[in-house]
């Protein structure tokens, strides 16, 4: 049976707000303004990401940490991630390159941690600060771009796509830090 806890809840919230985030851009433009559903968007992804941060501190918190959270809290995240870069790309808010890269980082180094627990060698791929400030600037960026309008003089868009730009710098960063670190690790189990 699975675990269910409320650290649990809202990661199945955030994989819940995937399919209404991509939703919102398939209404009418009778039923919602333009600007309104890029509000709902911005405030629905934000949301998301919100719980990301919270179900693991309460997690670890309250002692409710699972196998299972552990598996379905990154996959969560990476789905919501796609699924908003994927509407960025067709609003044209987005270039295809960078959304590519952000995706393709995820799944290989998705991958790579996989093979890297499989071979019981795990921590030479752990998350680093680097991920950490891949990820800061993502998350500050999408929500950025699906709301897109200047707000008080502020250029919103304009900061989201310099952000997004450093996330993807910070992506490919990353990924070749990440593929370094499991290198050796690559050459022993290959002997």
């Amino acid at each position: 049976m699975m675990p269910l806890n409320f650290p649990m809840v809202l990661t199945w919230l955030r994989i819940i707000m995937i399919p209404v985030v991509l939703g919102l851009f398939y209404l009418p433009e009778s039923w919602l303004s333009v600007h309104v559903r890029d509000v709902l968007a911005c405030s629905a992804f934000i949301i998301a990401a919100v719980t990301d941060w919270f179900d693991g501190w309460l997690a670890r918190l309250w002692k409710q940490t699972t196998a299972f959270g552990a598996f379905l809290d990154p996959v969560a995240d990476k789905l919501m991630v796609s699924a908003a870069l994927l509407v960025l790309v067709d609003l044209g808010r987005l270039d295809i390159l960078i959304a590519f890269i952000i995706i393709g980082r995820e799944i290989t180094i998705s991958a790579l941690r996989e093979w890297m627990a499989q071979i019981g060698a795990s921590a030479s791929v752990a998350v680093s600060w680097l991920g950490k400030f891949k990820t800061a600037a993502q998350m500050i960026a999408i929500p950025c771009l699906l709301y897109w309008e200047s707000y008080n003089d502020i250029p919103v868009g304009l900061i989201g796509k310099v952000l997004i730009v450093i996330a993807a710098i910070l992506t490919v960063w990353s990924m070749l830090y990440y593929l370094r670190k499991a290198w050796p690790e690559v050459q022993r189990k290959s002997l």
